[in-house]
């Protein structure tokens, strides 16, 4: 029923707990696995997990963008429900049927929280996580980026959604912002869910940590 799209680049310390976490929540999901051509133990530790249903793509770095990755990735789901998912996050909390629900009645994603983990432990919301409300909302304005806010660390969407509405590919970065942007400036809507939610890592070289360490 789900797919989910698990872009990576380098992730050893952080990608088994991402896909342990997929089975635990959402069972023999369908996983595409986007691998940026990493030189570290990702590949092998996905390779581990032998009883999942598990796709692997390769993508040059020179022609690798977020969009990109998961336009490619939409290419092999076969489910209906795809999950965009940071191969350095970890589900904590998840009840698909109501993120289906969610979908069916008519948003184009619904994103969820995230905690910030820094060396093991939890830190403050700030910078960009002070965008991670307590609260559900739809089309949800960050007055710190000044914009309409999406994050594909951790969101669903309809696939057919992302067929008719791709992510742009030239952006290096916060592609989720602009595509959310797009969607809301021509009547559609954006759920944010904080009961649904992953733990999401530190990484020294994450685009959605930079300025913070």
């Amino acid at each position: 029923m789900v797919s989910v799209i698990l872009r990576c680049r380098n992730e050893e310390k952080y990608i088994g707990f991402a896909i342990q976490s997929i089975y635990d929540f959402l069972g023999y999901a369908e996983i595409i696995f986007i691998d940026n051509e990493s030189t570290d133990d990702s590949v092998r530790i996905v390779n581990s997990f032998e009883f999942m249903d598990i796709t692997k793509v390769k993508l040059s770095k020179n022609d690798y963008t977020p969009g990109r990755a998961i336009n490619l990735g939409l290419e092999h789901c076969t489910n209906n429900y795809v999950l965009v998912m940071s191969s350095h996050c970890q589900i904590t909390k998840l009840d698909f049927d109501d993120v289906k629900n969610n979908l069916d009645s008519g948003f184009v994603s619904v994103w969820g929280g995230q905690n910030p983990i820094w060396n093991g432990k939890k830190i403050s919301h700030r910078y960009m996580w002070a965008n991670f409300k307590d609260k559900p909302m739809v089309n949800y304005f960050s007055e710190y980026e000044d914009r309409y806010f999406l994050h594909n660390g951790f969101a669903f969407y309809n696939k057919y959604t992302l067929i008719d509405y791709p992510f742009d590919e030239h952006w290096s970065g916060k592609e989720d912002r602009y595509w959310a942007n797009d969607m809301i400036e021509n009547g559609k809507e954006i759920y944010y869910d904080p009961d649904v939610s992953v733990n999401h890592f530190y990484t020294q070289e994450g685009a959605t940590w930079k300025g913070v360490g």
